[in-house]
């Protein structure tokens, strides 16, 4: 696919995306949404990736709808999602609860992270939301806008915000609208880390080196499906299913090689055969 409003690029097994629009800040168009379920279904099937950054070109992450398509939508007389019949479908077929938009983060094979360089709102935040990790500059500014502007929240914000902040902090978010800057997200819980804007990128790649440094490349899979799928099922369905799982993980290589590595006091060598 020829990549008109995103970049992509991978080095030590870390694909990121960016989101580059910087004129417009990063603003979400349907292009923008087509070439970005394309990237994610590339770097999940990509056995040379391990973790994803996503982050913005500029001085903001994504400042939400572009105005011109929100414009568009009045011209037309109602809401015109601007993608192709045809979509990628990263992360489709795990579970059906994962088969949306967005939704679809959950069921990718490798964790994505968010590095939050500048303002997210709208539907810039809500891809942050449903990333696995958050890590912002200082004073980017993050809001759900979705009541200024005659609209419900969107894409399942209503759904994942108070699962990740809780219920009263959420409804402050959803109800008013209002901006908040990434310190005070911090305190909420929104994002993992707030960092000077010029260690934001360092930080991030930092983290995701040692992820996939430490940590074998199918734990971090299975982990993340569980940790998903548990949202949608009762206790004794999550402790079952991962006795089963933790049954047949110690048969692998991986294990082994772990074990050995821990034993040993060095780094394992994931994929390592016996």
């Amino acid at each position: 696919m020829e990549l008109k409003v995103t970049q992509y690029a991978v080095a030590d097994e870390i694909a990121t995306i960016t989101l580059n629009r910087p004129q417009r800040m990063n603003t979400w168009t349907g292009r923008m949404h087509t070439e970005y379920r394309w990237l994610l279904a590339e770097a999940d099937r990509d056995p040379q990736v391990r973790a994803v950054v996503v982050t913005g070109a500029g001085r903001a992450f994504c400042a939400g709808a572009d105005s011109r398509a929100l414009e568009g939508h009045v011209a037309k007389g109602g809401y015109d999602a601007g993608t192709p019949d045809e979509l990628a479908k990263p992360g489709f077929g795990v579970r059906p609860e994962f088969d949306a938009d967005y939704a679809y983060h959950f069921g990718l094979t490798k964790p994505v992270i968010a590095a939050i360089n500048g303002a997210a709102a709208g539907g810039g935040l809500i891809l942050a939301c449903f990333a696995d990790l958050r890590f912002a500059a200082a004073g980017a500014k993050l809001a759900t806008s979705h009541g200024k502007l005659n609209l419900p929240a969107e894409y399942g914000l209503s759904w994942i915000l108070p699962r990740l902040i809780g219920l009263t902090r959420a409804n402050d978010l959803l109800f008013t609208s209002r901006v908040v800057l990434a310190e005070e997200a911090l305190t909420m819980g929104l994002v993992n880390a707030v960092l000077p804007p010029e260690e934001l990128m360092p930080y991030t790649y930092n983290y995701a080196r040692k992820l996939i440094a430490t940590v074998s490349p199918e734990s971090l899979k299975i982990t993340k499906r569980q940790v998903y799928s548990d949202l949608h099922r009762d206790v004794r369905s999550a402790v079952t299913e991962a006795a089963a799982l933790l049954e047949r993980m110690t048969t692998e290589p991986d294990f082994v090689e772990a074990v050995s590595a821990f034993l040993e006091k060095r780094l394992p060598q994931w994929g390592k055969r016996k």
